[in-house]
């Protein structure tokens, strides 16, 4: 599977009164036509990861290292009209509030319009036009008088929808969605996400789908990386990560949650709490919490180890894959 998206030794540190290591060492890679979900309790760097991948994190406050690059361009090196073509036309973002993602002095049809205009280069007319069309994609109703209307004269439901119409206005190859259903009711919640699994079919685009929530994740994913503290520690498809996880982060998570629960059991909860970013860490972060910590949990950081094709565990309890087939 050809690669749009391929992150490697990614760490990211914020500066100022104090000092957060928000990621380490981070590797992923996102498919041609691929849906991967960063799923991970907050604080884990899931979003912050996103806004690694648009450049949107504050240029004065914020050390990036690592390989960041989007088909075949490395995107830590982009200059601010490289960055200007490369937002809207190659990678493109949902945001989780679209009340504060829209512009509210703007209306709906004029944010869209002239992203369309800036990107392609299109008169104000074809830019309204797109508009229209883009609103009517994403089952807008009324859409032609919607698109004067105001973001705080729509619901929730309908401002998503609007931030969907405008993130995908200029047909990015990329889209980035941070929990884009979160602030939602869910039947409002399914609705989008049906709406964004059928938009992916239907442009072709590659996803990365942030959430905390593994029901969500199993809607709308094919592939899943699990987060915690600024890592991943555990990826691999959604099916194997769902029936079989390795890490014991994620069996906690997935323990935690209602999908899959039977009917009147308690369910698990990970004990203690996600630990300070203050320092850079040198062994397992998930140690303090877990219930099958050894002596040598604490003294390295754990390997990230093969468990099988293509799936990875970081974790000093994984065993490779090639124990596993007995060679």
């Amino acid at each position: 599977m050809t690669k749009l998206v391929d992150i490697s030794g990614l760490n990211i540190r914020f500066t100022g009164e104090r000092t957060v290591y928000a990621v380490n060492d981070l590797s992923l890679s996102l498919g041609d036509g691929e849906v991967l979900g960063l799923l991970g309790e907050s604080g884990s760097g899931k979003s912050v990861t996103l806004r690694a991948l648009m450049r949107l994190l504050p240029k004065k406050r914020t050390q990036i290292t690592g390989k960041v690059n989007v088909m075949g361009r490395d995107v830590l090196a982009m200059n601010d009209e490289e960055l200007s073509s490369f937002r809207g036309q190659t990678v493109s973002m949902i945001f989780q509030e679209p009340a504060l993602a829209l512009d509210p002095v703007y209306t709906i049809g004029a944010q869209i319009a002239e992203s369309v205009v800036r990107h392609e280069g299109k008169s104000q007319a074809e830019g309204r036009a797109r508009a229209l069309e883009m609103l009517e994609v994403v089952r807008i109703p009324s859409a032609k008088r919607r698109l004067d209307a105001y973001p705080h004269e729509m619901s929730g439901g309908m401002r998503q929808r609007a931030m969907i119409a405008l993130a995908l206005a200029c047909r990015p190859k990329i889209l980035l969605a941070d929990e884009p259903t979160t602030a939602l009711d869910a039947t409002v919640q399914i609705q989008i996400l049906l709406l964004l699994r059928e938009l992916q079919r239907e442009f072709g685009m590659s996803v990365i789908f942030v959430t905390h929530d593994i029901g969500v994740a199993i809607e709308i994913c094919d592939r899943v990386a699990v987060m915690y503290a600024g890592q991943i520690v555990e990826q691999g498809t959604l099916r194997d990560i769902v029936r079989s996880p390795v890490h014991p982060y994620a069996r906690g998570l997935l323990a935690s949650t209602i999908h899959g629960a039977k009917r009147g059991q308690r369910l698990e909860t990970i004990p203690g709490t996600p630990p300070s970013l203050a320092e850079k860490p040198n062994s397992c972060s998930f140690a303090p919490r877990c219930k099958l910590v050894e002596p040598r949990c604490l003294e390295q950081l754990p390997p990230n180890v093969e468990v099988g094709p293509g799936r990875a565990a970081r974790c000093v309890l994984a065993e490779p894959v090639a124990a596993l087939s007995g060679t």
